[in-house]
Order: structure tokens, then C-alpha cells, then sequence
């Protein structure tokens, strides 16, 4: 007996794209579920990612590879758990901590949040490695046991399952090593398919733009912004993105338990002023989101339940439920600590105009906080702790950066590279915003 012919060639999807032609609803589930049973030879996939990388997608293509995506896998029916299921999604940045601040701030708000994170993939790691810096955290947990904490606490974080959207998976590996990684069809259906994959409500989107995010540009920020929003809104979910700069670390810290310990800073009601503002935002425009008010009563809330001190005790429930210690996140000086500690002295006088963040984010990594392969450890306690940031004045001799790490040997390299990072001239820089943009389904605000 025959097998039957396949409904589609490669060759000529291939063929259509990079002549510019439209993918049909089918062509596109054909690719991704090849790509998911490993039915399509991996240059072939390729060849086709390279051309929608070139020719880019329409949005109704986008659309369709985003469902597709979604549903090469599992998802999550959240339905039984209570209130409004709410995720913040950040498309990553060096010193981005807030979901350790605007989690619990929401969860303490009367949202509920039932989120599923990564690891990181580079210049630093992601929330699951930062979590794991806690001890005794558990990232890993049965779906009863989720959504057990989820009713108690109204909060659980945990990794992300592999039977999320697992085209996904398979498509990025391939993008990575043909270059093919920044193209803002794929990348937001590669984000979208995981969120809605997820089951929430709401999604909010905080998207990066700088020298150390993906977008560099704001046009391009905001273009990716609105194709990810337009995806949510098509599939039934309220979805609105904040648009964020990322030209330098958000806060002081770059690294695992660093980062856990300045956001847990901010819950005590300390902690840097853009790390506390961009939470702040961040948790209000949730809860707007999902009609609890207008925007000036959800910021009224959230900062009640941040200067109450529930959203500490919140993050302390989630902690202790998930079996980490709590103590550390009463007391942040009980993190982990490096065995070796170094601090930067400016070779310059003059101000800091400048703090190439992407290239900071690869010291961390330099220093044990990121990895390379997702196979890699990562060192909880190694980073960099920021003395000074843009528009600082900053005299020869004085401390700029504080290193942390376990490889003595990388010191040397890293405070170099480091160095080689900050812009230094005889003025202060013009401020610089926090929040650029508010990206809604039918219009974009400016700040």
C-alpha cells in the first residue's frame, strides 16, 4: 500500500516566500507541525525561515503561525482557578528584574497570577535561573501542586513546560544558528504562542528598546509591539504592551541573586527608582487592564499594596510554598555570596553618557551569571553591582562597578571589557525616559 503524498512540497513554499507571496492558513500548519514531528529536512526549514526573515510576514501570516505554534502542543486551561489570570511578558533586557516586584504587587492587588517563565540564553539568565538563587526554591512542579499554590497564595512561578508550544522550541534552535533571530514576525509569534499557550486573561507586553534589547530602534519596538498585540486581541485575550528603555541596566543590579535581592529591596520599600517606577507601571496598567478602574485608582492600588508591605508578604507565601527559604527574601544580605569580590575604579573624570548594556550583560556572563548553551550552569551569586549609571559624575579612583564571581580568573578580562562599555564626556547627558510608549490594539501613546 502506498503512503499518501503530502499535501504540500517544501520546494514550493519555499519558493513562494521568497518571491514575496502570502502563506495560506494551511501551508503554514503543514511547516510547523512538520517542524514539530520532524517530518521537514532541517535545511529546508531553514530555507524558509531565511526567506520569512527577508520578505517578512503579513499579519493574518503571523496570525496563523502564532495559533499553529500554540497548538503544535499543550495548554493551559486556567478556567478553574479564580479572578483574573494576568501575565507580564518582558521581551528581555540586562538588570530586568520585575517580575519579582510586579508579580507579587499584582497577586497583592487581588489579580491572579499563574505564570510559567524561561531560562536565559546569553548575556544573562532568565527568571527561572533567578528564582533558583532562593534557597531551596522549587521551579519544577506537578500541575496539581500549581494550581494548589495558585488557590493559596493567588501566586506561583514556575518553568516553563516543554510541552508549551513545541514548535517553537525547534523553530527558534534553527533561527539561532542561521542568524534569522531578529525578525518581528517570528519573534512575536514565538513570544505569542508561549502566552497563549499559557491560558491567561491578560497579557502585558513590556517590550525593550535600546542598546540592550532586541529592538534597537523605536519604530521597530513599537512595530513589534503592535503585531503582538494585534495577535492577543485576535485570539480573545486583552492585550496592551509598554514599550521600556533598555540603553542601560534597569537598576543597579546584573546577575541571579543580585537581581532577586534589589527587587526584593524594592518590596521593602528601597531599591532603585526606575526598577520601583517601571513595577509600579507595570502592575497598574494590569490591573487596568482588567477593569478594576482608570489608570490614576490602579496606581493608587498597587502602591498601597507595595508600601502596606503586602506584596513582601506575598513574594514570602510564594517562596515558602514553592519550598524556598524565605528568610533571604526578609533579609536580601542572606543571598548567596561570591567567593571573590572586585571593585572597577574610573580611569576618567567627567560624566557617564553612556552604558553599552548588552555588552555589560555579557560581562555578567563573563563573571558565571549567564550561559551560552542551555545546558550550562549558571552561577546564582556572580554578576555586577552598578555604582554609577548615565549622567553620574564620576572621578578618577572612585568605584563604578563592583564585580562578583567563583572564576578569579575572569576578573582581569571582565573589568576591561567593562570599562570598554561606559562613554565617558565633559557633560551630563540629556535624561533619558523610563517608558517610551503605550501600545493598544487601535493606537499608540507616546510619553
Amino acid at each position: 500500500m502506498q503512503s499518501e503524498a503530502p499535501a504540500f512540497r517544501m520546494y514550493d513554499l519555499i519558493t513562494k516566500k521568497k518571491r514575496g507571496g502570502e502563506l495560506t492558513e494551511e501551508e503554514i500548519r503543514y511547516f510547523v507541525n512538520g517542524c514539530a514531528a520532524n517530518t521537514i529536512p532541517r535545511e529546508q526549514e531553514a530555507a524558509l525561515l531565511m526567506a520569512i526573515w527577508a520578505q517578512g510576514m503579513t499579519d493574518t501570516e503571523t496570525t496563523e503561525m502564532t495559533i499553529a505554534m500554540k497548538e503544535s502542543g499543550e495548554t493551559m486551561d486556567l478556567s478553574s482557578l479564580p479572578g483574573v489570570k494576568v501575565d507580564k511578558h518582558s521581551t528581555g533586557g540586562v538588570g530586568d528584574k520585575t517580575t519579582f516586584v510586579v508579580a507579587p504587587l499584582t497577586a497583592a492587588s487581588g489579580l491572579t497570577v499563574a505564570k510559567m517563565s524561561g531560562r536565559g540564553l546569553g548575556h544573562t539568565g532568565g527568571t527561572i535561573d533567578k528564582l533558583e538563587a532562593i534557597p531551596g526554591f522549587r521551579t519544577t512542579l506537578s500541575m496539581d501542586e500549581f494550581f494548589d499554590a495558585v488557590r493559596k497564595n493567588g501566586l506561583a512561578v514556575i518553568g516553563q513546560s516543554g510541552e508549551l508550544a513545541p514548535a517553537d522550541k525547534k523553530i527558534y534552535a534553527i533561527r539561532d544558528i542561521i542568524a534569522a533571530v531578529d525578525s518581528i514576525p517570528l519573534i512575536a509569534s514565538s513570544i505569542m504562542s508561549k502566552k497563549l499557550a499559557a491560558g491567561t486573561d491578560v497579557i502585558l507586553l513590556d517590550v525593550k528598546v535600546g542598546s540592550g534589547a532586541f529592538m534597537k530602534t523605536l519604530e521597530d519596538a513599537e512595530k513589534l509591539a503592535q503585531t503582538m498585540v494585534n495577535i492577543g486581541e485576535r485570539a480573545g485575550k486583552r492585550t496592551e504592551a509598554l514599550i521600556t528603555d533598555m540603553n542601560q541596566p534597569l537598576g543597579l543590579a546584573i546577575g541571579n541573586a543580585l537581581e532577586v535581592a534589589e527587587a526584593v529591596e524594592v518590596l521593602h520599600g528601597k531599591g532603585p527608582e526606575d526598577v520601583r517606577e517601571e513595577s509600579v507601571m507595570l502592575s497598574a496598567e494590569m490591573l487596568y487592564l482588567s477593569g478594576r478602574g482608570d489608570r490614576d485608582a490602579c496606581r493608587r492600588i498597587v502602591e498601597d499594596a507595595l508600601n502596606s508591605g503586602a506584596a513582601l508578604e506575598k513574594l514570602c507565601a510564594m517562596v515558602r510554598t514553592q519550598g524556598g527559604d524565605d528568610s533571604v527574601i526578609r533579609d536580601p544580605s542572606l543571598f548567596p555570596q561570591a567567593p571573590f569580590v572586585h571593585e572597577v575604579l574610573a580611569p576618567w573624570d567627567g560624566y557617564i553618557v553612556g552604558m553599552a548594556a548588552e555588552y555589560i550583560g555579557g560581562v555578567s556572563a563573563m563573571l558565571g551569571a549567564g550561559r551560552e548553551d542551555l545546558g550550562d550552569a549558571v552561577d546564582p551569586a556572580a554578576g555586577i553591582l552598578l555604582k554609577k549609571k548615565c549622567g553620574a559624575q564620576v572621578k578618577k579612583g572612585e568605584v563604578v562597578a563592583t564585580l562578583y564571581t567563583s572564576k578569579k580568573e575572569s576578573i582581569a578580562e571582565a573589568e576591561k571589557r567593562f570599562l570598554e562599555a561606559v562613554s565617558v564626556g565633559s557633560e551630563p547627558p540629556a535624561p533619558r525616559k523610563l517608558i517610551y510608549a503605550r501600545v493598544e490594539k487601535d493606537q499608540v501613546v507616546r510619553y
